[in-house]
C-alpha cells in the first residue's frame, strides 16, 4: 500500500511543481494548499519565485537544419541533402482536421491561455492524484514546442548531456520551460508556434515535420489528410518510437482512437464523422513510401550520390566522415560541381538510345566523360532509372559507370582496351612504331603457353589457352598490325619480350586500377588481356591520362565549397607527367592506326584525330569501347552487370537490333562516337602532337654481318645487336648450301626491328650472258616488306565483314 501511495505522490511531483511555478508567475502563491500532498513546499515555492525571476527569459528558437544545395557547372540545383526527413511547409498547407486533431490532444486551450494553462495542470494533477498514474499531461503545446526546440539546438550541437537535460522530469527543467513558454508568446503568435511545432515535431519511423510524415505513411501532402489520418499523426507525437503505424500497428490504432474519442468530447468532430473515422483500419488509411532522399528527386541521381560520397571523403570539410556527412545535410553549404548538364544530356541519350531502359536483353550499358589535363568530370550515365530499393530490370542503385568506392559495382572484365598500356610500355622500352613481334598461331584453336614460358613474378601459374578472333598463321606481325586486328597472341609476346610486370607498373602508374581500388592484377590474362575487373571511370581516366601526353590528373569533381559568403573548400587539380610524351605519342599512333584501319574504323570523328581502341571479355559478355581527342576522354561499357561472367553474348537482340556476335566495335563504339561528335561540336579541332623520329622509326643501329654463318648462330648474333629475327626462304649463293647469304635490310636498321635472314641454295653454273657480273654472296640487296616491320605484309584494309576485336 506505502509503495503505491509513493508511486502516486512521485507520479504527479512535476505536475505540483508546474502548478507552483504558474502560481509565482500570477501571484496566486498558495502554498498551503498543497500542504499536506508535498509537507514543506511552502517554502520550497518561496524560495522558487526568486529562482524563477532569476532565470533567463529570452528563447531562441535553432533555425532547423538548413538543406545544402549541389550545383552543376552552369549553376543547375543538382540536389538538397538534408540529415532530417522533413519538408517545412507553412501552416495553411496544413489540413485544418490536422490542426484540429493535433491541438485536441496536446492542448485544447491552445489558443485561449497565455505560455502555460493554468486549468490544464490542475486538471492534470487532480487526475493523476485521483487515478494514482500519470495518465494526463499538463504542458502546454507552447511548452513542448520549447522542450523539443531546447532537444533539437543540443543534438544539433552534439551535446548529448543538454538533449537529455531538456526532457528531464524535474522541476527546475519545468520552471525553465514554463518562463521560456511565456516569453515565446510574446514573441510569436499562436500560428507561428503552432507551425513550428508542427514542423518540428517528430512523428515516428524517421519522419520528422507533418509533411514528411504525410507523404511517408499515406503518400500524400498534408494539406489533404483525411479525419483518420489526421488523428492517427497526431497521435504519434506523445510516443513515436513506440506507436508508428508501420511498426507497432496496433498501438498506432489504439491511439488513433483515443485521439478521435477526444475530438468528439471536444466538440470538434460529430458522431456520425466519429464513428466513420473509427471504422476504418490503419490498412486502409496507410499507403507507406520510403523517404524520398534528395538524389531520388535529382534530375541527376546517380551524380548525386557520386557527389555526396565525393564530399564526405574531402578533408578540407571536416576531421572525420561523420563531421563532414553532418556539413552537409545540416551546415547549408553550397557544393560546385564539375558536371556539364549538355553533356550528361548527351551522354544519357546516347547510352539509352543503343541500349533502352528495362531492354527485354537485360544487358547494361554505362558510359564516362573527363576532361584531359585537369582531371574534371564531366558526366556520366547509364541505361537504368535510379532507385534504393529492390533492383530489377532497368532499376538499381549502383552507378555502373564508377569505381566501387564512389558507389559504383564490382567492375567489369576490360578485354583489349588494355593493350594500349602495353604499346606504351612498347614506346617506353625503346622500340618504335614499326617493331614487330614473333606472335604465335591461334584462332578458334588456342595457343597453350606454359608456366615455362611466363616465368613469375607476373607470370603463369598453370596452362593458359589463349585464341585470336582472327586467326594468325604465327610469324612475325607488325605492332600496328596487332593493333588493328587485336591480335592476343602478337600481345602475349611484346608482354613476353618486355617482362610482364613491366606491363603491369605502367597500368598502375598510368592510374588504371581494379574497381575496388586495388591495383592490377599479376596474371598475365589480367594484364595483357583484361581480364581485371575495372570501371568505365578508371579506364577514361586512364586513357586521359594518354590524351594529355602522359600527364595523370587527379579526379575534380567539386571546384568549389561554399558556406554562405565564406569558401570553406576549393580543390585545385593536380597533375604529375607520369609518362614521357615522345613515347605517348608513339602510343597515339598504333591508336589512331586502330580508328582508320581497325576496330574504330566505322566510328572515326567526322574532321577530327582520334584514338581508341575496342575490348571485349571471354565469352563476349563484357564490351568496350575506350578512345580520346585532346579534348575529351570517353569510356564506354555494354554488358552483362548481374550474369555472373556466365552469358554467352551471340545471337542477341539490344535495343531492336540484332547481332550475332557482340563485340566492342558492335554497340560501345557507335555509342562513343555519338558521345563524342556531339560533346566536341563547335569546340576546337586540336591535333595530335607528332612523336619524334626515334619513336617513329627507332634508333638506327648496324646490323651485324652474318653471311656464312649457320642460321642458329646468326640468329643468336644478331639478337645480341638487339635485333628480331625471322627466316626468309634460301636463295643462289657462292655460300655453302644451308649457311645465311643475306638478310633483310642490311647496313642499318632500327634497334628492336626484325632482320630476315636469308640462305643459301649453293652456287649454280652462270649462263654466259651472267658471266663477269658480281657474286651475288658479295652484293645481296633484299628490301624490307612493304609494311617496314619485318612482318608479313601491309595490314588487310578493313571491310564490312572484318574481324578485329580479341576475346582474351
Amino acid at each position: 500500500m506505502s509503495s503505491s501511495r509513493t508511486t502516486s505522490i512521485g507520479g504527479v511531483i512535476s505536475l505540483l511543481g508546474a502548478f507552483l511555478a504558474a502560481a509565482m508567475v500570477l501571484g496566486l502563491l498558495a502554498a498551503g494548499l498543497f500542504m499536506p500532498a508535498v509537507g514543506a513546499t511552502g517554502a520550497i515555492a518561496r524560495s522558487g519565485v526568486d529562482i524563477f525571476n532569476e532565470l533567463p527569459g529570452e528563447f531562441k528558437t535553432d533555425p532547423l537544419s538548413q538543406q545544402s544545395r549541389i550545383l552543376s557547372a552552369d549553376g543547375k540545383v543538382i540536389a538538397t541533402p538534408a540529415e532530417q526527413n522533413r519538408v517545412i511547409v507553412p501552416l495553411k498547407k496544413v489540413a485544418p482536421i490536422m490542426r484540429e486533431a493535433q491541438i485536441a490532444i496536446e492542448d485544447h486551450r491552445f489558443y485561449d491561455h497565455g505560455g502555460f494553462d493554468l486549468q490544464g495542470v490542475v486538471r492534470a494533477a487532480i487526475a493523476n492524484i485521483r487515478t494514482g498514474q500519470t495518465t494526463s499531461g499538463a504542458s502546454s503545446l507552447t511548452q513542448q514546442y520549447v522542450k523539443i526546440s531546447l532537444q533539437y539546438s543540443a543534438l544539433n550541437q552534439g551535446d548529448k548531456e543538454a538533449a537529455q537535460a531538456a526532457i528531464r522530469k524535474d522541476y527546475m527543467r519545468k520552471l525553465k520551460e514554463l518562463k521560456y513558454a511565456i516569453t515565446l508568446e510574446k514573441q510569436m503568435t499562436k500560428d507561428e508556434i503552432l507551425q513550428g511545432y508542427l514542423n518540428l515535431v517528430y512523428y515516428g519511423d524517421q519522419a520528422y515535420g507533418v509533411e514528411a510524415a504525410s507523404q511517408h505513411y499515406f503518400s500524400i501532402p498534408a494539406s489533404k489528410l483525411s479525419l483518420s489520418q489526421a488523428a492517427l499523426l497526431a497521435g504519434l507525437t506523445q510516443n513515436p518510437g513506440t506507436t508508428d503505424p508501420v511498426n507497432y500497428p496496433e498501438r498506432a490504432l489504439a491511439r488513433r482512437n483515443v485521439v478521435l474519442d477526444r475530438m468528439r468530447e471536444l466538440g470538434k468532430i460529430s458522431d456520425k464523422d466519429w464513428t466513420a473515422a473509427k471504422k476504418r483500419t490503419i490498412k486502409q488509411d496507410l499507403k507507406v513510401s520510403q523517404p524520398k532522399s534528395t538524389c531520388l528527386a535529382s534530375p541527376y541521381p546517380y551524380w548525386c550520390e557520386f557527389v555526396i560520397n565525393y564530399v564526405e571523403a574531402m578533408p578540407e570539410l571536416g576531421k572525420t566522415v561523420e563531421a563532414r556527412r553532418r556539413l552537409l545535410r545540416t551546415g547549408g553549404i553550397t557544393v560546385h560541381t564539375t558536371l556539364d548538364s549538355k553533356i550528361q544530356k548527351i551522354v544519357q541519350e546516347e547510352v539509352t538510345r543503343k541500349v533502352p531502359i528495362g531492354d527485354p536483353s537485360n544487358v547494361g550499358a554505362a558510359a564516362y566523360v573527363t576532361e584531359p589535363g585537369t582531371g574534371r568530370v564531366l558526366g556520366f550515365a547509364q541505361n537504368t532509372k535510379y532507385t534504393v530499393g529492390k533492383q530489377s530490370r532497368g532499376k538499381t542503385g549502383i552507378a555502373w559507370a564508377l569505381d566501387k568506392r564512389w558507389g559504383g559495382s564490382g567492375g567489369f572484365q576490360f578485354g583489349s582496351t588494355a593493350k594500349a598500356f602495353a604499346l606504351l610500355t612498347a614506346m617506353e622500352s625503346g622500340m618504335s612504331t614499326k617493331a614487330s613481334v614473333n606472335a604465335k598461331p591461334a584462332g578458334d584453336k588456342p595457343y597453350t603457353y606454359q608456366p615455362s614460358e611466363f616465368p613469375q613474378p607476373c607470370g603463369l601459374y598453370e596452362p593458359w589457352p589463349v585464341r585470336n578472333d582472327t586467326p594468325w598463321k604465327g610469324g612475325r606481325m607488325s605492332l600496328m598490325e596487332a593493333t588493328a586486328l587485336s591480335t592476343n597472341t602478337a600481345f602475349v609476346a611484346l608482354a613476353q619480350q618486355l617482362g610482364g610486370c613491366k606491363v603491369r607498373d605502367t597500368m598502375n602508374r598510368i592510374g588504371l586500377h581494379q574497381a575496388d581500388g586495388k591495383p592490377m592484377g599479376k596474371i598475365p590474362a589480367e594484364y595483357i588481356l583484361g581480364a581485371d575487373e575495372v570501371s568505365p571511370q578508371g579506364v577514361a581516366h586512364a586513357y586521359a591520362t594518354l590524351a594529355a601526353d602522359g600527364k595523370k590528373c587527379s579526379m575534380v569533381v567539386v571546384t568549389k565549397v561554399t558556406q554562405g559568403s565564406k569558401v570553406l573548400a576549393a580543390p585545385k587539380t593536380k597533375c604529375d607527367q607520369v609518362a614521357k610524351a615522345d613515347y605517348v605519342r608513339g602510343t597515339h599512333k598504333f591508336l589512331e592506326y586502330n580508328m582508320t584501319n581497325g576496330s574504330g574504323v566505322r566510328n572515326q570523328l567526322d574532321g577530327r584525330e582520334s584514338a581508341g581502341k575496342t575490348g571485349t571479355s571471354d565469352k563476349n559478355n563484357e564490351s568496350w569501347f575506350a578512345g580520346y581527342t585532346p579534348n575529351l576522354a570517353t569510356a564506354v561499357w555494354v554488358g552483362t552487370p548481374d550474369d555472373g561472367n556466365k552469358r554467352l553474348m551471340k545471337n542477341v537482340r539490344i535495343g531492336g537490333s540484332f547481332y550475332p556476335v557482340m563485340h566492342g566495335a558492335s554497340i560501345a563504339a557507335p555509342i562513343w562516337k555519338g558521345i563524342m561528335s556531339r560533346a566536341l561540336e563547335g569546340e576546337p579541332i586540336i591535333k595530335f602532337k607528332e612523336p619524334s623520329d626515334k619513336v617513329l622509326n627507332g634508333d638506327l643501329i648496324d646490323i651485324p654481318s652474318v653471311n656464312g654463318r649457320t642460321v642458329a648462330e646468326a640468329t643468336k648474333i644478331l639478337e645480341d645487336a638487339g635485333f628480331g629475327v625471322d627466316v626468309g626462304g634460301s636463295m643462289a649463293s657462292s655460300i655453302p648450301k644451308g649457311l645465311v647469304a643475306g638478310t633483310s635490310p642490311f647496313g642499318r636498321a632500327p634497334k628492336g626491328s626484325v632482320v630476315t635472314i636469308y640462305t643459301s641454295e649453293g652456287p649454280s653454273e652462270p649462263k654466259d650472258k651472267d658471266k663477269g657480273k658480281p657474286d651475288p654472296s658479295q652484293t645481296i640487296t633484299i628490301e624490307p616488306p612493304p609494311d617496314g616491320g619485318g612482318g608479313p605484309g601491309k595490314p588487310p584494309k578493313p571491310d564490312s565483314t572484318l574481324t578485329t576485336e580479341a576475346t582474351g
